[in-house]
């Protein structure tokens, strides 16, 4: 395939990665250990990558480090896995720390979704915000360095199409004040994911880091569910207050992210979100929608107030 317009909602890695070489790369994925993580990894390097599974149990990394280098065909990048807790500001830190060299590829794809009870993270951030965006910014902007050494660099954040439940809310990040809603604040997250890719590509193109964010769809058993209350999302459904996209394989659910990771035909793209390997439209209404993007998760003024934000936040003691 030359063009990522052959690519779509039923492309998997492998094909995206079919004829590129990335023999010499050097990339991180969080969230290495299941769902759609694996297949990035697994897609990255049979390409030729070298890939460090970010993850916050490093035995079981290890585990599934083994598994996939087994399957891996003759010449694949080599598998080593890093113990990173997006919660803990001290294991960003010291994942950051360990980093040698230059990094070339950075998945931030680890997340969580829709906690039925509040909870915060040991610095005092509401968990989703504090895990899927704060924890992400932090260990970007501290592999920032290892990125521009690279030359080229892609940075791909996993944003979600529940984006749309909620703006980032300035006033009450952590819901000090609302009522505490596990949707609104999965979505909050998830827009605050996509406007870090808008905020990191204006301040790091002089570095010749592209970065963009994607929606990878509704993707099967990834674990990313294991703390949602599924009858209450079975309930959102039948009311129809819930649309899910058409269902994907975790191989299929990989491919938008190791298309902006990787692939040749989108070299230059930065600042975008991408589902379905394609560009997402932007949509102003909520309603019922299955794709597309709202423009606050794009709006460059959204994007350089929350970097203020989570730079604050991630500098505080």
């Amino acid at each position: 395939m030359s063009t990522s317009q052959a690519f779509g909602a039923t492309t998997t890695a492998a094909e995206v990665v079919d004829g590129v070489d990335l023999h010499g790369r050097r990339a991180v994925v969080t969230g290495a250990s299941s769902g759609i993580g694996v297949e990035t990894v697994r897609a990255l390097a049979a390409a030729g990558a070298d890939v460090t599974l970010a993850v916050r149990n490093p035995d079981a990394g290890a585990e599934v480090a083994a598994r996939i280098a087994a399957d891996l065909p003759a010449g694949s990048g080599k598998l080593s896995v890093g113990r990173l807790e997006l919660s803990d500001r001290s294991s960003i830190t010291e994942f950051v720390a360990g980093w040698d060299g230059p990094l070339h590829i950075l998945v931030n794809n680890a997340g969580m979704m829709s906690p039925p009870q509040i909870a915060h993270t040991p610095d005092g951030r509401e968990w989703q915000f504090g895990v899927n965006h704060l924890g992400h910014f932090a260990l970007a902007t501290g592999l920032h360095p290892a990125l521009a050494a690279a030359g080229g660099a892609r940075v791909v954040a996993v944003s979600s199409i529940g984006h749309q439940f909620s703006p980032v809310v300035f006033d009450d990040l952590d819901y000090r004040f609302r009522p505490y809603d596990p949707w609104t604040s999965y979505g909050q997250s998830k827009t605050a994911v996509a406007l870090f890719a808008v905020g990191a590509a204006e301040r790091w193109a002089g570095d010749g880091i592209a970065v963009n964010a994607v929606m990878p769809g509704n993707v099967g058993d990834t674990g990313l569910a294991r703390h949602t209350d599924m009858e209450a999302v079975a309930g959102l459904i039948a009311s129809g207050a819930l649309a899910l996209p058409p269902a994907k394989t975790v191989e299929q659910g990989a491919a938008t992210s190791v298309l902006m990771a990787a692939s040749p035909t989108v070299t230059g793209v930065t600042g975008q979100y991408y589902e379905d390997c394609a560009p997402a439209k932007i949509v102003t209404e909520r309603g019922s929608n299955i794709a597309g993007v709202a423009p606050y998760a794009l709006d460059p003024d959204n994007a350089a107030r929350l970097w203020t934000v989570s730079e604050q936040f991630i500098q505080e003691r």
